[in-house]
């Protein structure tokens, strides 16, 4: 099983990302901390994976946590060492920043661990007689500036349903968006999906763009 993911940014669906690689494209689950440093569509990323089997009747899923590094990574598997935390637990709870968490342990701040979302009274006592004075390492981390995001207008419906379509025609999230933006722009007029669809085609073809 792989630890590792370095491709591109397909999408992004709340906490969840798309991410494209050597050709395929794998759903990777994002704790709520982690997420916000990660970039948004058609940007390049490297994730530490984590990668979890369930058995479900008599099928099996993989389910993919991914790290913008190593110690993130290590810091959910010493969560996952705790009897009472499963993998989803682990990164709900993983929704402050890493050196805060383990903080709280290594000072047995039952308090805040319980603020963390799943984690209540019990489950916040088993962290810390499992973990305390072993977090060491996770308090020396720097924390990494979270990503900014811009504020951009919201889309109107009919946009939103021409992108839906270009997704669908195999454009990459990121062109689509921005030839739906400079077309917008300079036919401000266009009120409709159809319409909007076919002036990027017309102005694709005026600029010689292969559709």
């Amino acid at each position: 099983m792989f630890s590792r993911i370095v491709g591109t940014v397909l999408e992004r669906a709340g906490e969840t990302v798309r991410v494209e690689a050597g050709g395929l494209a794998y759903d990777v689950v994002l704790p709520p901390s982690i997420a916000t440093k990660v970039p948004d569509s058609g940007a390049p990323v490297t994730l530490e994976i984590y990668a979890h089997f369930a058995l479900d009747g008599n099928a099996g899923r993989y389910t993919f946590f991914g790290f913008t590094n190593g110690i993130e990574r290590e810091f959910f598997e010493a969560l996952l060492s705790v009897a009472s935390i499963g993998p989803k637990s682990a990164a709900r709870a993983f929704s402050a920043p890493m050196g805060r968490i383990a903080r709280a342990i290594d000072e047995g701040d039952h308090a805040f661990l319980k603020s963390l979302p799943g984690i209540g009274q019990q489950k916040a006592r088993d962290i810390v007689a499992k973990l305390q004075g072993k977090v060491a390492r996770f308090l020396l981390i720097q924390d990494a500036p979270q990503r900014v995001v811009p504020d951009k207008p919201p889309m109107p419906e009919f946009a939103s349903e021409a992108l839906a379509v270009l997704l669908q025609l195999a454009y990459k999230r990121v062109e689509a968006e921005t030839m739906i933006a400079e077309t917008l722009e300079r036919a401000p007029d266009v009120r409709d999906a159809e319409t909007l669809l076919s002036e990027i085609y017309r102005q694709r073809k005026a600029t010689g763009t292969p559709a």
